[in-house]
């Protein structure tokens, strides 16, 4: 007796287009991300918190 392999659902590429979709999330929190890595070098490189670098302090 053999049993059938268990395959994964693989879900579909997502489609740019305009408007709240999960694309415009994903490139949002894309863009997030690297916003945040940036600042955390930014920090570590000149010794300074973003609001020293904005004059708020």
């Amino acid at each position: 007796m053999t049993t059938k392999p268990q395959t994964e659902q693989i879900t579909p590429a997502v489609e740019p287009s305009f408007g709240w979709n999960a694309y415009a999330e994903l490139v949002n929190g894309r863009f997030a991300m690297m916003g945040f890595v940036i600042l955390l070098l930014l920090e570590l490189v000149t010794g300074q918190d973003l609001f020293t670098w904005l004059g708020l302090r």
